[in-house]
């Protein structure tokens, strides 16, 4: 007696070539079911294939390094420059030559379920660190100098020196030799892990400030200038975590002085 249909879709989740005996086997079977099953199977085959070709795109910098002997590379990218409240985050993360992350990407084109579940790969098995600038401090030096200030405190938080730097457009004052890649979240595996660890962290974070905040949404903005936040502005006023240096928050608090 044949295999049943469900019992088939999951023995294909085994196999990853049409060269297989038993996958040769059911591409005879003339049950509709098993065609859809085989048809699935194609098309995930397709994607990975896809994935796969867009990973060994995307470590292009990573691999001329290692041909230099360059080994130990950090990615550095950062979240939270143009939002209204809340810090600036930075990551520094170094992956291990033997994990391949499938399916990476820049986190902004990321849903939220695959950014978790990169970010939870990421922290277990990778070398992270984390760099947090706060509004207030934002407010003191500008946030071009806080990006740059969380991004070597990401460097810093690293378990060892890294021996090269691959940053998304940017050049830090340190001496360590670096590459600066415009987009690199989207063109270096490393930079994009960074990415998402950036995010997730930040995100986190405001989903908490939420809490002791909740009249600007931060739980669904996180920070940024939107319709329902500005409105909690107007309403509310500021709160501790906004960027008084900010428009229109600067203009608020000029606003109250007089």
């Amino acid at each position: 007696m044949s295999d049943s249909v469900s019992a088939i879709k999951n023995e294909l989740k085994k196999i990853n070539t049409e060269d297989h005996p038993q996958f040769q086997e059911w591409l005879k079977d003339p049950r509709k079911g098993v065609q859809q099953a085989i048809s699935q199977w194609y098309r995930l085959q397709n994607k990975r294939k896809q994935e796969q070709l867009h990973y060994e795109q995307m470590l292009e910098e990573e691999w001329k390094l290692m041909k230099q002997g360059i080994h130990y590379i950090a990615g550095i990218d950062e979240v939270g420059r143009g939002p209204l409240a809340g810090p600036v985050v930075a990551a520094a993360v170094v992956l291990p030559k033997d994990l391949e992350l499938l399916g990476l990407n820049d986190s902004k084109k990321l849903s939220k379920t695959k950014r978790e579940y990169f970010y939870s790969e990421i922290m277990e098995k990778a070398d992270v660190g984390i760099g947090i600038i706060t509004a207030s401090e934002i407010d003191e030096i500008n946030i071009y100098e806080a990006t740059k200030k969380a991004m070597q405190a990401a460097i810093a938080g690293l378990s060892q020196t890294p021996e090269h730097l691959l940053i998304d457009a940017m050049r830090l004052p340190a001496p360590i030799p670096q590459t600066s890649i415009i987009k690199g979240d989207a063109k270096s595996v490393s930079i994009a892990a960074a990415s998402i660890v950036a995010k997730v962290t930040r995100d986190r974070l405001m989903t908490e400030y939420a809490q002791r905040y909740p009249h600007y949404a931060f739980e669904k903005n996180m920070g940024y200038g939107t319709a329902e936040h500005l409105e909690g502005l107007n309403v509310s006023g500021p709160c501790e975590i906004h960027r008084k240096s900010f428009s229109p928050i600067k203009e608020m608090e000029q606003q109250q002085k007089k």
